[in-house]
C-alpha cells in the first residue's frame, strides 16, 4: 500500500556539517570504523528525522563517523505495484532537509545519468546499486561530478571483477571511491556472504564496506516482494568487522514490520545503538 508522503516541521539547526574533503578523510581514517544506515526509502520526512536523529546521537556517543542514507526511488522492487518512493524531486527535498537540520553526510542511490546530475547537487555520495555496477555510462557520469562514489558489487560478480569497476572510474579522473560488498548470488532467492571478497576488495585500494543488511535478503522469496533474516544482519557484519571491513551499510527502521520496502531484512532502531557498541569492541579487539 502507498502512504501519503508527509514533511515533518524544520526547527532549529544544532550541529556542524564537513565539507567534501573532510568527509572522505573520514571514510580512508586507519583503524575507525564508519557506517552509512537509514531506512531503505523515504517514506516521510518525519521517518527521516526520526532515524537520522537516533543514529547521529548514538554514532556521536561511540565516536562512530555516520552517513545518512535513504532512496528516493526504488527502481529495483519485485513488483510494478510496490511502493518506489516519492521520487527524485521530493526525495531530494527531503535529502537537503536531513542534511541540513543534523548537518551530517547524505547518501543516495542514482539510477541513470540524469539523476546522477540531480542528486550531486544535494548529496555527498552518490550510490551505484549492484545490479547497475558494470554500467560503464552510470559509472562516469558519477566520476565526472567529483562526488564520493560508493559502487555496490553485483550479485552476480567475483570480488576481483570489481577491478574493472575501479579502472573505470579511476581513467576519467574519478578518485573518491567506495566499493560495497551485499552478497552472491547463491541458487535462487538466497545469497551468500563471502567473507573472502573483503580482504580481496581491499587490495583495489579503495575503503570497503559491508552491506550486512542486504547480505541477508531472500530475492523475491515473497512471491511479489523479496524476504529477508534481520536475525543473521549482527552476525554477519562481525564476521565483516574480523575480515577487515573499513565500514559497515545497516538498514534501519523503527519498525521494519510496517516499512515500505526491504522490511524483513532490516534492523530496528532500537536495536542499533548495543549493536554498534558490540561492533566497536570486536573492531578495537580486532585491530
Amino acid at each position: 500500500m502507498i502512504l501519503p508522503f508527509t514533511f515533518a516541521p524544520v526547527a532549529a539547526k544544532t550541529y556542524e556539517v564537513q565539507n567534501d574533503a573532510s568527509i572522505w578523510k573520514s571514510f580512508n581514517t586507519p583503524g575507525r570504523l564508519f557506517l552509512i544506515a537509514g531506512p531503505c526509502v523515504i517514506e516521510s520526512e518525519e521517518l527521516c528525522f526520526t532515524v537520522a536523529d537516533a543514529m547521529r546521537k548514538t554514532c556521536e556517543k561511540l565516536g562512530i563517523f555516520y552517513v545518512f542514507k535513504a532512496s528516493f526511488d526504488k527502481a529495483n522492487r519485485s513488483s510494478g505495484k510496490s511502493f518506489r518512493g516519492p521520487g527524485i524531486q521530493k526525495g531530494l527535498e527531503v535529502l537537503k532537509h536531513v542534511r541540513d537540520h543534523f548537518e551530517i553526510p547524505v547518501l543516495t542511490d542514482v539510477h541513470t545519468e540524469e539523476q546522477v546530475k540531480q542528486a550531486a547537487n544535494v548529496v555527498d555520495v552518490l550510490q551505484i546499486p549492484a545490479f547497475l555496477c558494470r554500467q560503464t555510462d552510470l559509472l562516469v557520469s558519477a566520476a565526472h561530478t567529483g562526488k564520493i562514489v560508493n559502487v555496490k558489487k553485483g550479485q552476480f560478480l567475483a570480488p576481483q571483477d570489481m577491478g574493472q569497476v575501479v579502472k573505470k572510474i579511476h581513467e576519467v579522473g574519478g578518485e573518491k571511491l567506495l566499493l560495497t560488498e551485499r552478497g552472491t548470488t547463491f541458487g535462487y532467492n538466497n545469497l551468500v556472504a563471502d567473507m573472502r571478497s573483503i580482504p580481496i576488495m581491499r587490495q583495489l585500494g579503495v575503503p570497503i564496506i559491508f552491506d550486512a543488511t542486504h547480505s541477508v535478503q531472500l530475492p523475491g522469496a515473497g512471491g511479489d516482494k523479496s524476504g529477508g533474516q534481520r536475525e543473521f544482519a549482527p552476525v554477519l557484519a562481525r564476521c565483516a568487522v574480523v575480515a577487515g571491513t573499513n565500514g559497515l551499510f545497516f538498514e534501519t527502521h523503527p519498525d521494519p514490520d510496517k516499512a515500505l520496502s526491504d522490511g524483513p531484512n532490516m534492523v530496528p532502531l532500537s536495536q542499533m545503538p548495543k549493536l554498534l557498541e558490540n561492533l566497536l569492541k570486536i573492531h578495537a579487539a580486532a585491530q
